[in-house]
């Protein structure tokens, strides 16, 4: 397929037919390395949400990603979706991650239409992340918010949805080697969680 057969009218079909009969288990960084799986068992679990922004251009749609801050405690400097931990006050993993990306990078609720969500993702680190999955209208300005977003960008969907761009790669990690996914582009290194959510919508939608 071409860039530009990557649409966003393309994404809602692949979704309509993906719709699962079943429940889907949560997905995480256990799903490489099942040995982790037991960690996740004392951890205090804290629910989050990301947007998987995926904009509506002409010539094929493209995905936001930032890049965090390198002054953030957790994950400075690595490759993101805008989003953070869901609040009381949010009424749903939609509204957290519509609010995170308005707070992050200025990306206003009247351009962001969701479609549908990923199976939640978990993280050693504490965090069940439910993928967000939203049409983003073209017109948008941003405005990072430099106490959290160093840098946001657009990645066109057709290079993330190619299995050819997505390498499996592993670091020891506690003493034990870690696998994870990494989509090098260009100077920019997606990986970790982020990595594994653009796995998820591949394999879900696009494999």
């Amino acid at each position: 397929m071409a860039a530009s057969d990557f649409t966003a009218r393309d994404l809602r079909e692949r979704l309509s037919l993906a719709a699962p009969d079943h429940p889907v288990p949560d997905l995480g960084d256990h799903v490489l390395n099942p040995e982790l799986e037991s960690l996740l068992d004392g951890v205090s679990i804290r629910d989050a949400a990301v947007l998987v922004p995926v904009v509506d251009r002409t010539d094929g749609a493209t995905v936001i990603l930032t890049t965090r801050s390198a002054a953030l405690r957790k994950h400075s400097g690595q490759i993101a979706f805008p989003g953070g931990s869901v609040d009381p006050s949010d009424a749903s993993p939609e509204a957290a991650a519509i609010r995170e990306s308005f707070e992050e990078v200025g990306l206003r609720p009247e351009f962001i239409e969701t479609v549908g969500r990923l199976p939640r993702y978990s993280t050693t680190t504490g965090f069940r992340i439910t993928p967000v999955i939203a049409v983003v209208r073209p017109g948008f300005e941003l405005a990072p918010n430099p106490a959290e977003v160093a840098d946001v960008f657009e990645v066109p969907l057709a290079f993330l949805m190619d299995a050819a761009n997505h390498q499996k790669e592993g670091r020891v990690w506690n003493g034990r080697e870690r696998f994870f996914y990494v989509m090098p582009f260009g100077e920019r290194y997606i990986w970790g969680v982020t990595a594994g959510i653009i796995r998820t919508l591949f394999e879900r939608l696009y494999a």
